[in-house]
């Protein structure tokens, strides 16, 4: 984790699968005829170009075949993707803590150039100092983790933390309301080592924060948080990232991305400039001493 961001399984799927639906498209194959050709059906030809499957390598032969792809290089380097695109990310040993449905975003995380992010009830993940973490973690729905379980969360966010210093790092800009600041999470003590730790990182040249304050009066981002991915693979499109309470939805469409991309071009021009924000932090601190 602390080198160079390779693409892992994750982005090596989308990237399979988008390049197949290009075959697929420029062979004129619709994708019921595809799904016929693997033995399947056309909703799994959907999800496989969406990523959202792993490949069998048979598959992938027989649909190369169908798009008339005879180079012995290009096959040979497609059926290898498929290979690697099953491989299972290092996130795999947290399998227990962690929902199907985060696994996805796990690997966008590790892969992404840089991430755009809008908070409104915690702080930002990759920016949460360990105590931060556990007091999180125990407010999990549906029952309440294990003191193991909790040491899982906090190793998984650290772990996850990481591409805030590889080479070269994830550039991370964060807008996230003021009220998550005086939100008590863990208690003061907690709250006052966490706006510490945040002014810490803002010091740090791939780290861009901005709080919009509390008697803001609005803006178009209130529906709630969400995440803008982005990818040096140039195969790989931005991906929005919205979180549910028990799901998550991933959004590639060019106007999706358009929408929340403004909102958060918006976000930047009407908060307060980034410079700012050591300033809100501390002042915020110097009130709970």
């Amino acid at each position: 984790m602390a080198g160079r961001n390779e693409p892992g399984p994750t982005v090596l799927r989308i990237m399979l699968g988008a390049h197949l639906r290009r075959l697929r498209e420029r062979s004129g194959v619709t994708r019921s005829d595809a799904g016929w050709a693997i033995r399947s059906s056309e909703s799994k030809i959907s999800r496989l170009e969406l990523g959202r499957v792993g490949f069998k390598e048979r598959d992938v032969d027989d649909l190369l075949t169908l798009y008339g792809v005879t180079d012995p290089a290009e096959r040979e380097r497609l059926l290898k993707l498929a290979q690697d695109a099953n491989n299972r990310g290092w996130w795999h040993r947290y399998g227990g803590i962690t929902p199907d449905w985060f696994d996805a975003y796990l690997g966008l995380e590790a892969a992404a150039e840089l991430i755009r992010t809008y908070e409104v009830q915690f702080v930002p993940g990759l920016l949460q100092t360990p105590e931060y973490t556990r007091a999180v973690a125990r407010l999990t729905p549906g029952g309440e983790r294990t003191d193991a379980e909790v040491e899982q969360v906090v190793a998984l966010r650290r772990t996850r933390q990481q591409v805030l210093e590889r080479e070269p790092p994830l550039r991370l800009w964060a807008v996230m309301e003021e009220s998550v600041l005086w939100r008590p999470i863990g208690g003061a003590q907690v709250e006052r080592e966490q706006l510490g730790a945040l002014i810490e990182a803002v010091r740090k040249p791939n780290i861009t924060l901005q709080i919009i304050p509390t008697g803001s009066a609005g803006h178009p981002a209130m529906g709630g948080a969400f995440s803008v991915l982005r990818f040096p693979e140039p195969d790989l499109p931005d991906i929005v990232y919205l979180e549910h309470l028990t799901s998550a939805l991933y959004l590639d469409k060019p106007d999706d991305l358009d929408a929340y991309t403004h909102i958060l071009d918006a976000l930047a021009v009407s908060g307060p400039r980034p410079q700012e924000a050591e300033a809100q932090l501390a002042a915020i601190l110097r009130r709970l001493e």
